[in-house]
Order: C-alpha cells, then structure tokens, then sequence
C-alpha cells in the first residue's frame, strides 16, 4: 500500500546511508516506500523498517518482472 501520509520519516542520517540493492543507488522516501534513484524500484516501510529486499519491491511503470528489471537498469559484469 502506498500513499500513506501516517508513515513517518526516516532520519537524514539513515537515508544516507541505504541504497537500493540491485542498482545501488540512493534511495528517497515517498510517503510510506522508498524509491530508487536508478530505474525506480519502490520499496516499502512497514512499522517504520525499510524492506529492501527486490522480491518485495514494486515495479516501476513499463517493467514487468525483476528479470525485466535488471536486463534494464543493472549493467552487466564482464567477466
């Protein structure tokens, strides 16, 4: 659920250090998720713990899976 306005804010200090873990990069707070920077997974915050786990993030608009997500956003390793 998201749009919630009853969610409160994560410290500064927090934020700065919490970054998405597929894309790695910083996350900012909307309401009750936090969203990444990079490609714009939402995670969510329940009870005031950010979840940042990929299976728990929701899409952003135009990807249709997790698989779809990092051929998008994540670069590849050479190996």
């Amino acid at each position: 659920m998201t749009g919630r306005t009853d969610t409160p804010r994560l410290s500064a200090d927090l934020l700065k250090v919490l970054v998405c873990p597929v894309t790695h990069s910083p996350l900012v707070q909307e309401d009750d998720v936090l969203v990444g920077i990079a490609g714009g997974l939402r995670y969510p915050i329940r009870n005031g713990i950010p979840v940042l786990l990929p299976e728990e993030a929701a899409l952003p608009a135009g990807v249709t899976s997790l698989a779809d997500f990092y051929a998008r956003f994540v670069p590849q390793r050479k190996s």
